[in-house]
């Protein structure tokens, strides 16, 4: 009687053909794009403008109110009294110092001894037994010092504390042909300063930050070399 001998052999390309379509799945599933490690977010202004999140509720308007005009109790008008809001600041910044000081000092003195006619010091002179010293000192100083600064800028309310005053924060960039300038402004203000036209005077703002500055050809034509810089730091004179 004979007898067969059957050995059982893993099937090897069904799990190649598996593996391959697979890999074909992967290659043709779209993959989220990969953010630029090079790419930064864009960088905020610290003045950038404070904008109001209260968005109005939308409601039938009549012949005379207007909602989309927006509304301001009778008592106030259309005073700045929210975040967001504008304010104008008029800029009528103008200081001077000045301070002067002088000193002076005057010291002098001699010593002389005469030496006598006979004996054994006889031989030394009056002239070579005297001594004279003197000294003087002079010295005088002055600084002045002076701004100006006028104009206006439009900022808006950031935020409001508790007792009343407002943080007001803003700039303006200008881009002239020959260089850019920028103000950049921020303190606090009371509500009662803030007139009726909303604006208020850079004298009435307490902690005031006020920056002018400028870049361009003129800016740099009125600055000083790097070179020269760090010879000014190093140099003992």
């Amino acid at each position: 009687m004979g007898m067969t001998v059957m050995t059982s052999r893993p099937l090897r390309l069904p799990c190649a053909a598996l593996g391959l379509s697979l890999v074909f799945a992967t290659l043709a599933t779209p993959q989220p794009a990969r953010a630029s490690k090079t790419a930064k977010a864009p960088k905020i202004s610290e003045y950038a403008p404070t904008l109001s999140t209260a968005q109005p509720t939308p409601v039938a308007n009549g012949s005379i109110f207007q909602t989309s005009m927006g509304y301001a109790p009778l008592t106030s008008g259309a005073r700045a009294s929210s975040i967001g809001d504008l304010v104008t600041i008029v800029l009528v910044e103008s200081t001077q110092a000045q301070k002067t000081n002088s000193a002076s000092t005057d010291r002098s003195g001699s010593v002389s001894i005469t030496p006598p006619t006979t004996g054994p010091l006889s031989f030394f002179k009056s002239t070579d037994a005297s001594v004279g010293a003197g000294g003087t000192f002079s010295g005088k100083g002055a600084a002045q010092q002076s701004n100006q600064l006028s104009g206006a800028i439009s900022v808006t309310i950031a935020q409001i504390y508790p007792n009343g005053t407002y943080l007001l924060r803003g700039e303006k960039h200008l881009t002239l042909n020959r260089g850019d300038e920028v103000i950049q402004i921020s303190g606090l203000v009371r509500a009662s300063d803030i007139d009726s036209f909303n604006s208020v005077p850079s004298t009435r703002i307490a902690d005031a930050h006020i920056t002018y500055t400028g870049k361009g050809e003129i800016a740099r034509a009125s600055t000083q070399g790097w070179l020269g810089r760090f010879f000014s730091r190093v140099s003992p004179f």
